[in-house]
């Protein structure tokens, strides 16, 4: 497997800076947005976004959603500890912007729409990622993303970020290519 850092540090801070740019344009009363972080990392991303946010603008809310029981392998991942979510107040006609690190399959996300409908009734609901690297099982399309990355479906995405791993950086992990039966050549031949 070969290993390749993808976005440093720097890189991640202009990302979010960016990704906080877009949040103000795309959102007028930004006393309605509401940032939840879908957890684990998406949490500390929602709290930067807001810092930038409130650097360029105003101070805007955050919060935590755990997804954990509404994910559709959670009767086959085994046991995974439950996280706490944690509103700021109603969701109930505001804008949320769920906030992740990397969007794949869709399937996290489509969790944590679940999970927001038993929440409350948001007006809108958004979905900013630091890293898109496609491979889309549901149709979920990010509306602000830090970093589009082609990647294959062995590829894996690894996010750190301070808060959570001490240092922040986006490894991208490249499966090695299997060898067919069509290229292999016999020894002597």
């Amino acid at each position: 497997m070969s290993v390749s850092v993808v976005l440093t540090a720097d890189d991640i801070l202009r990302a979010l800076r960016r990704m906080a740019h877009e949040l103000v344009e795309g959102h007028h009363d930004l006393d309605r947005l509401i940032l939840l972080g879908v957890r684990t990392r998406g949490v500390p991303l929602a709290e930067r976004l807001a810092a930038h946010v409130a650097a360029v603008e105003k101070p805007v809310a955050t919060g935590a959603l755990d997804t954990t029981l509404y994910r559709d392998d959670y009767a086959s991942a085994g046991p995974r500890p439950v996280g706490r979510t944690d509103l700021p107040g109603s969701i109930d006609g505001r804008t949320v912007v769920l906030v992740d690190d990397v969007l794949y399959t869709g399937r996290t996300v489509r969790a944590a729409l679940d999970a927001l409908t038993d929440l409350g009734r948001p007006s809108a609901v958004r979905l900013a990622v630091l890293v898109d690297r496609g491979h889309r099982e549901l149709p979920i399309r990010p509306d602000i993303v830090g970093k589009n990355l082609p990647s294959a479906p062995d590829d894996h995405v690894v996010v750190r970020l301070e808060e959570i791993d001490g240092r922040d950086e986006v490894e991208l992990l490249r499966a090695e290519p299997t060898p067919h039966a069509d290229d292999a050549t016999e020894a002597g031949s």
